[in-house]
């Protein structure tokens, strides 16, 4: 079974999400902030994250700096997948998600 990290501060949100993934068979975790899901990718080891990049603590963009380090240390990371899910969708910030190792982004409101 899949897992996903879904790292969304909205609980409106997340509990839209929650259910639709579990809907379609997904086991899956959430985070509130960047620093739970820093502890949450090192320990449950997700092959997803879905990230916002609007979160208290620690934002999206230090925590996509974070997972590129945490995917060189830990070779069960290599394979991890980040979808920035997003209110910020100016061209510069998805062409910034992207570069720092996001694979897709894309922006809540379309």
């Amino acid at each position: 079974m899949k897992k996903i990290l879904l790292v969304e501060d909205d609980p409106f949100l997340v509990d839209i999400y929650v259910t639709k993934f579990k809907e379609v068979g997904l086991a899956v975790a959430v985070a509130i902030d960047g620093k739970e899901a820093i502890k949450k990718v090192q320990e449950e080891q997700p092959d997803i994250i879905i990230l916002d990049i609007v979160l208290p603590r620690m934002d999206g963009w230090e925590i996509l700096r974070e997972l590129k380090l945490l995917k060189k240390e830990n070779q069960n990371l290599s394979n991890l997948l980040v979808v920035v899910l997003s209110n910020l969708g100016q061209k510069e910030e998805v062409e910034k998600g992207l570069k720092l190792g996001a694979d897709k982004y894309f922006i809540k409101a379309h």
